[in-house]
């Protein structure tokens, strides 16, 4: 808590967000394209930072979109995904200059080849493969999904596949922080389109094996280290697309977390505490609408954060705490029983490592609580201070 800052408040480090990209480049496979998946934060400081380090955009809606061109990423330089496109956002991506999409069965080819209208538009097919990658921390394949085309649907009816097929896009795991579990959900992605493309008898420009790289989330620590990621990868490329160190195909990553988690935190005002039917209670002034919303409605497990004063990790303990927010609603709790240092009201707080899936995976709107500020600091000054708001805007005539 360097820079000061009126709580609550999210913090995002770009020194930081440079730091990790370097931190992941030296762990890939080079040469390769390095996309910055804006789900995990669309602060427009944060993509205009990575955009300038080099990294493509990987966008799944009309607002991420229009937050990665304001923030200067090229429109040719954008990857438009998801499983669920409206006719009318993937015409107006084309308007907008985006030629690249991942489509998940062929419907979602032929709803880019019409939106494409003669445009030089390209798909990249995204692949559900037949088994579970181990080891992954959410399941992203080898299961029933609306993510991708099952391998052997592909493998069996490729005439139902063609089109303006340049590629595929697999992204196999998430969050996985040991080296052998990326190498063996790579492997598993390379052979896996080596196999469909001699199947499809594609020309593959662009091989897109997703990410997975995983970061510490509303915890203290620093980002894993993968010191011979690269080698290893390569050498299965080798193998299987002896053209890509040349660029054919071009080959892909994405990341979200990996880049952006460790360079944010959320500092939060102690508003309460008591005891409650024998056990400490901590109210503060963020709970899931700044942060974990998906975990208060139980659809994630409870993200038990670090709560971390200004004296660090030393001083008085109180475990088996209580740590809440300020909603009407019993949702609204981070963790039930946790160990966090000894507070009263009106302290200041911090929780680390939230630079993903922070603010804007939470439940903003919820009883209409204001947003905290989102500071960024460069160099360790204050660059910008905004606030994301809520606004109620007139809808479309329906007749």
């Amino acid at each position: 808590m360097t820079v000061p800052v009126e709580p609550p408040a999210y913090v995002y480090d770009l020194d930081e967000v440079r730091r990790s990209h370097a931190l992941l480049v030296a762990a890939l496979p080079q040469p390769s394209r390095l996309y910055y998946s804006l789900k995990a934060n669309p602060h427009p400081a944060i993509v205009r930072a990575l955009a300038e380090k080099g990294c493509w955009a990987e966008v799944c809606s009309p607002g991420e979109l229009a937050a990665a061109t304001e923030a200067g990423v090229a429109p040719a330089r954008i990857l438009y995904t998801g499983p669920g496109k409206r006719d009318t956002e993937v015409a107006d991506a084309v308007t907008a200059g985006v030629r690249w999409f991942s489509v998940d069965s062929p419907q979602g080819i032929a709803q880019v080849e019409k939106a494409a209208a003669g445009a030089d538009v390209d798909c990249l097919l995204r692949i559900n493969d037949d088994t579970p990658i181990a080891g992954q921390g959410l399941t992203m394949t080898g299961v029933a999904s609306q993510f991708g085309a099952d391998a052997s649907w592909v493998a069996a009816r490729p005439e139902t596949f063609g089109g303006p097929i340049a590629g595929f896009h697999l992204y196999m795991a998430s969050n996985l922080t040991e080296e052998d579990d990326l190498v063996n959900q790579f492997a598993t992605a390379i052979t896996t389109a080596r196999r469909l493309a001699d199947v499809l008898a594609i020309p593959m420009r662009v091989l897109d094996l997703g990410g997975g790289f995983g970061a510490p989330f509303a915890r203290a620590g620093d980002l894993p280290r993968f010191p011979g990621l690269a080698d290893r990868v390569a050498a299965l490329l080798d193998d299987a697309f002896p053209g890509w160190r040349r660029g054919e195909p071009v080959v892909a990553f994405e990341s979200g977390r990996y880049l952006v988690g460790t360079a944010g935190r959320l500092v939060t005002r102690v508003a309460d505490t008591k005891q409650s039917h024998g056990k400490p209670v901590v109210v503060l002034e963020s709970g899931i609408n700044h942060l974990g919303g998906m975990s208060g409605l139980r659809r994630l497990a409870p993200i038990v954060p670090d709560i971390e004063t200004g004296n660090g990790s030393g001083g008085e303990r109180t475990p088996g705490t209580i740590v809440a927010g300020p909603l009407c609603t019993t949702l609204d709790t981070w963790a039930k029983s946790a160990d966090v240092p000894a507070v009263r009201p009106g302290d200041v707080v911090c929780v680390p490592n939230v630079g993903a899936y922070g603010l804007t995976a939470s439940l903003l709107a919820f009883l209409g609580h204001p947003a905290p500020d989102e500071v960024v600091v460069s160099g360790g000054r204050i660059t910008d201070v905004s606030r994301l708001a809520v606004v109620r805007l007139p809808g479309t005539e329906r007749t």
